[in-house]
């Protein structure tokens, strides 16, 4: 290989290439500082609360994909609380009051609620504590001895396996 200064390109192999991942640097801060939205307006607040809300009449969409008058009216009245200045909390807590717990997509994690949440955890540590359990029974154990007839056994045994030997065995 020809050393640095012997390139057609000479020693400025080296500038270049710090010069190429400069601007590289730069277009990366570039493209990442420009991904930063303001905050959220009204309406994308009350979509983001609507979305975590259960349509009451028709159980398997949120009520800010579902078309139902309720799943309506229940996003007309997070919009009226958002605007009034609530939080997100207190407006989930009116429709939690309103309907019950189960107008939630997402169960809180307290309570009888809180087993779904909970029980997927530790069955997960369980099998791995089940199967960290087995690995270890199924570990060959080194201490085990061997005893001089149970060796002329087996060299019995492999003796009279093979057989006599053909002409160019080994």
């Amino acid at each position: 290989m020809l050393p640095n200064d012997q390139w057609p390109w000479g020693p400025m192999r080296s500038k270049w290439s710090w010069a190429v991942m400069a601007v590289v640097l730069v277009v990366a801060l570039a493209v990442g500082a420009q991904g930063r939205p303001g905050p959220p307006t009204d309406a994308e607040r009350a979509h983001r609360i609507a979305d975590r809300v259960r349509c009451p009449t028709c159980r398997g969409l949120s009520a800010a994909d579902s078309d139902a008058p309720a799943a309506k009216a229940i996003r007309e009245e997070v919009l009226r609380r958002v605007e009034a200045g609530e939080t997100d909390g207190a407006i989930l807590g009116y429709l939690v009051s309103r309907y019950d717990a189960s107008i939630l997509l997402n169960p809180e994690g307290d309570g009888v609620a809180g087993l779904v949440w909970a029980l997927p955890a530790a069955a997960v540590v369980v099998a791995v504590g089940g199967l960290a359990l087995a690995f270890r029974r199924w570990r060959a154990r080194p201490d085990a001895a061997v005893s001089p007839a149970d060796r002329a056994l087996v060299e019995e045994a492999l003796s009279s396996a093979s057989g006599p030997r053909r002409r160019g065995e080994r």
